[in-house]
C-alpha cells in the first residue's frame, strides 16, 4: 500500500505474505511484543478506546510534533486488542504528527485480517488510528 510510513508498510507486508490461520499467529506475535508502559505512565491517566472488545487504554505524547510518542495498555488476555495496538506503536511511534495524520484511515484493510476476525475487532483499530489523529489535529 503507497502513502504508507516504512514501518508500517512493512507491517501490512508482512501480513500480506501469510495466509489464513498464519496471519492469525503474526497477530498473536505482535501481541506479544507490545512495549510495556513507561513507569511515569498510569494507566489510569491514559485515554480509553471504548470501540475495542477489550479494556484498551492510549497515551498520544506530541510535545515534539516531529517526533510523536504512541503509548498503548492492553491485558494480556485480549490478544487481538493488543495486537493491533503493537502495530500501531511499531508502525507510528517516533514519527512526525504529519507522517501520522496522512496514514489512510482504512491502511488496515490491507492487513487481510477481514475473514480471520470480526468486524468489531477491526473497529478497535480504526479506532485506535482515529483517536491518535484527533489528538493530532
Amino acid at each position: 500500500m503507497t502513502g504508507l510510513p516504512a514501518a508500517l508498510a512493512e507491517i501490512v507486508d508482512d501480513f500480506a505474505a501469510v495466509d489464513g490461520q498464519d496471519k492469525l499467529q503474526l497477530l498473536l506475535e505482535f501481541s506479544r511484543e507490545l512495549p510495556p508502559l513507561p513507569a511515569e505512565l498510569a494507566e489510569d491517566a491514559m485515554e480509553p478506546v471504548p470501540e475495542c472488545q477489550s479494556p484498551l487504554f492510549l497515551s498520544v505524547d506530541a510535545a515534539d510534533p516531529a517526533k510523536v510518542r504512541l503509548y498503548f495498555s492492553a491485558p494480556p488476555e485480549a490478544p487481538t486488542t493488543r495486537g493491533f495496538a503493537s502495530i500501531l506503536a511499531q508502525g507510528l511511534d517516533g514519527l512526525s504528527a504529519q507522517e501520522i495524520l496522512d496514514v489512510p484511515d482504512d491502511f488496515y484493510v490491507n492487513l487481510g485480517l477481514a475473514d480471520a476476525v470480526s468486524p468489531l475487532r477491526l473497529r478497535g483499530i480504526s479506532a485506535m488510528l482515529a483517536r491518535i489523529k484527533r489528538h493530532l489535529r
